[in-house]
């Protein structure tokens, strides 16, 4: 008895491996293919904020100039160079962007894997339930990588580029240290967007209710302007810009939470 739940256990991993290998594979495919065009990549996607008609700053600069409100966005001047310092630093960058880029766009398929390998273990009820987790996840995911692509990193460039504590001395970036910037809020961002995800199953399997949730609205506030202050310039304009979509979030889980303990104590009476 106690072989046959080993050799249970074992087959369970032996098929969890094989999701993760098949995870691994898709987001080396991709990650190959955005290296092979790389160069097309990293113009027209990783250096564009370094562009001043990239579409952030002029809408910035629309908006503000409508409102009547002096903004440098309109006056946008970046270096026309990143440094490379280091012989192997363009080519680890590339590499590590690649990956990055590559996890970004296999999510969906990765999280399918993941799905194949948790569903069997559910209920019938609880599958048809869950059917739109992998839809859900990864809209959320690239929402949250588009906010940040769109809106954090743009004023994070901006902000790091224009500053200066005095006259002589000048911003001189390295690529390393502008990748970092992008690949970490993209992937940064991108995951907070899951949290009404995360609270459906912390309230699942009962770690998380709705009125907990409530009762520290206050604290996830503090907390949220915590994380803005962050992953974002110093600065109270870019801090609540990205708290706002966060509080939104917050309050959708709330619901989400509601809805997933409503849906419970209505099983509990069938």
């Amino acid at each position: 008895m106690a072989q046959e739940k080993e050799m249970s256990f074992l087959a369970h991993l032996e098929e969890l491996r094989w999701h993760l290998v098949r995870s691994a594979i898709a987001i080396l495919a991709v990650a190959i293919s955005i290296f092979v065009f790389r160069e097309f990549v990293f113009d027209n996607f990783i250096l564009a904020h370094l562009k001043p008609d990239f579409i952030t700053y002029e809408t910035f600069c629309t908006v503000f100039s409508a409102v009547g409100i002096e903004t440098d966005f309109c006056s946008i001047s970046f270096p026309q160079s990143l440094q490379s310092i280091k012989m192997m630093s363009q080519l680890m960058n590339a590499i590590w962007t690649a990956v990055v880029l590559g996890f970004i766009t296999s999510f969906p398929y990765v999280l399918w894997e993941i799905w194949r390998f948790v569903a069997p273990g559910l209920h019938e009820t609880e599958v048809k339930r869950s059917r739109g987790f992998i839809f859900i996840s990864s809209v959320l995911f690239f929402l949250g990588a588009l906010f940040s692509y769109y809106v954090i990193i743009p004023i994070s460039v901006f902000f790091f580029f224009s500053f200066q504590v005095a006259e002589t001395v000048t911003n001189v970036f390295t690529l390393g240290s502008y990748i970092s910037l992008i690949t970490n809020t993209l992937l940064g961002v991108a995951v907070m967007f899951e949290l009404p995800v995360l609270i459906y199953f912390l309230t699942k399997i009962g770690l998380i209710t709705p009125d907990f949730l409530k009762r520290y609205r206050r604290h996830a506030l503090v907390g949220v302007l915590i994380l803005s202050a962050i992953i974002t310039p110093p600065d109270i304009a870019s801090q609540v810009i990205v708290s706002i979509p966060i509080l939104i979030l917050y309050e959708i889980s709330i619901r989400v939470s509601k809805r997933v303990i409503k849906n419970q104590q209505k099983n509990a009476y069938q």
